[in-house]
C-alpha cells in the first residue's frame, strides 16, 4: 500500500497540520485500543512500521483512499474512525470544535451527537458564509426539518415562494418540497440551528 499525502489545494497549511493531527491521535487510539503495536497494524496493511509510525507522529498524512485500506486491516470504517468519542462517557456534550463539518468552507454543517448510534434525529449548527448558496438546483428529500436563524439574514425558497429571515425567525416544512438557503449579504455571516427527522446525515 503506497500513503499518499492528503493536502486538497483549498485547505490551509494550519487546518492541513491539524487534520494531520487528528488523524494521528485517532489512529494511535484505534491501534491501542484493538491491542495491535506497530509492528502488527503494518505487517496486516503490507507496509513498513515506520509508515505507521509517521502517520501517528502527524508527519505522514495519509490519502482517504490509503486510510481507509489501513482500517479496513482492523476492521473499522471510515465513518466510525473519524465520529468515536475518545474520551469515553463524554458523548452527552460535543464541544463547539469537536462538531464535525459535514458541509464544506461556504456552507458548514456542525453536526451535534455525530458519535450516537441510531440517531432519529439530526441537529446541526450551519454557518453560510458571504453570499453562500445551496444551490440553482432545489433540494428534495424524504423527512420534515426546521429551524431558527440566530445571526445574519437567510432567504428561505420553498416551492417557488421565497422569504428574508431574520434573527429569531423560524422555519418548518416538509423537506419533500423543492426548497433552497441562500445567504444574500455580501459581507455578513449567516447562522442557523436546524433539525430535521429522519437525520439527514
Amino acid at each position: 500500500m503506497r500513503f499518499l499525502i492528503n493536502r486538497p489545494s483549498n485547505v490551509t497549511e494550519s487546518a492541513s497540520a491539524s487534520t494531520s493531527a487528528e488523524v494521528a491521535t485517532r489512529l494511535r487510539h484505534v491501534r491501542k485500543r484493538y491491542g495491535l503495536s506497530q509492528r502488527e497494524l503494518a505487517k496486516r496493511a503490507g507496509v513498513t512500521n515506520g509508515a505507521i509510525s509517521l502517520i501517528e507522529q502527524s508527519r505522514v498524512s495519509p490519502s482517504v483512499g490509503s486510510l481507509k485500506k489501513l482500517l479496513e486491516c482492523i476492521p473499522m470504517s471510515l465513518a466510525e474512525f473519524f465520529s468515536f468519542e475518545l474520551n469515553e462517557g463524554a458523548s452527552v456534550v460535543s464541544r463547539r470544535d469537536e462538531m464535525p463539518n459535514l458541509g464544506n468552507a461556504s456552507i458548514a454543517f456542525y453536526l451535534a451527537g455525530a458519535n450516537v448510534k441510531d440517531r432519529n434525529m439530526g441537529i446541526m449548527r450551519e454557518v453560510y458564509q458571504p453570499c453562500a448558496d445551496t444551490g440553482a438546483e432545489m433540494l428534495a428529500h424524504a423527512g420534515h426539518e426546521g429551524g431558527v436563524v440566530v445571526a445574519g439574514q437567510l432567504e428561505l425558497t420553498v416551492d417557488g415562494t421565497t422569504w428574508l429571515l431574520d434573527p429569531g425567525d423560524s422555519y418548518y416544512f416538509e423537506s419533500r418540497r423543492p426548497h433552497r438557503f441562500r445567504n444574500l449579504s455580501a459581507s455578513e455571516v449567516c447562522e442557523v440551528v436546524s433539525a430535521n427527522s429522519p437525520p439527514a446525515f
